[in-house]
């Protein structure tokens, strides 16, 4: 089986958000155009308490797209963004979450990013998206949303790591592109044996 995964396509994401990628709501009716096309559809949505542990407000003295080191690895520090239950946590209003079988939230954990459908920051927690997409059959998985080069790379690269054979749609996606970080996603994606369609 094969299943489209809509990654993130929420109003802080767009323009006039809190960390709009540019053009980010131009992909919204190709995606729902799109969804017809496969046997499941995933969404994902990024999830954020207040106050949490990704955001440049919870460090003295940092500035959004600051990185610092945190217990996992290196994270970049972002805007706030995508509070639970706020507009901007919404999806945008124009995509289809009717043909959604499942949402996945991430990043409501306060110690830890989750840019991955698949896992937390810290490369372990899982999500719970992978035994899902196994009861389900699904081997294939077409990729599609925001940012290119952050929640759709590590999701990308964390679900051909799995065994899933990935595509990602880059038509159906947009970027934040900060410090090189689009190619660099591209060329982790490949070496990863992700395929772009």
């Amino acid at each position: 089986m094969h299943a489209l995964i809509v990654i993130d396509v929420q109003n802080d994401f767009c323009p006039g958000g809190a960390l709009a990628v540019s053009g980010g709501d131009e992909i919204v009716a190709g995606i729902n155009t799109l969804m017809s096309e496969f046997e499941a559809v995933i969404l994902t949505q990024d999830w954020h308490p207040s106050g949490h542990s990704s955001f440049a407000s919870s460090h003295t003295g940092c500035q959004p797209m600051e990185l610092i080191e945190m217990p996992y690895g290196p994270q970049v520090l972002w805007p706030d963004h995508c509070i639970q239950g706020s507009d901007g946590a919404a999806f945008h209003p124009a995509l289809n979450q009717d043909r959604a079988d499942l949402i996945i939230r991430k990043g409501y954990n306060p110690a830890i990013d989750s840019y991955s459908a698949f896992f937390e920051n810290d490369h372990q927690t899982p999500t719970g998206l992978e035994g899902y997409l196994r009861t389900r059959g699904i081997d294939r998985v077409t990729m599609v949303g925001l940012a290119l080069d952050f929640c759709v790379h590590y999701s990308a690269v964390d679900a051909a790591k799995l065994g899933f054979d990935v595509v990602v749609k880059q038509d159906l996606c947009r970027a934040i592109d900060v410090n090189g970080s689009l190619a660099a996603a591209k060329d982790a994606m490949k070496s990863a044996g992700v395929s772009f369609g």
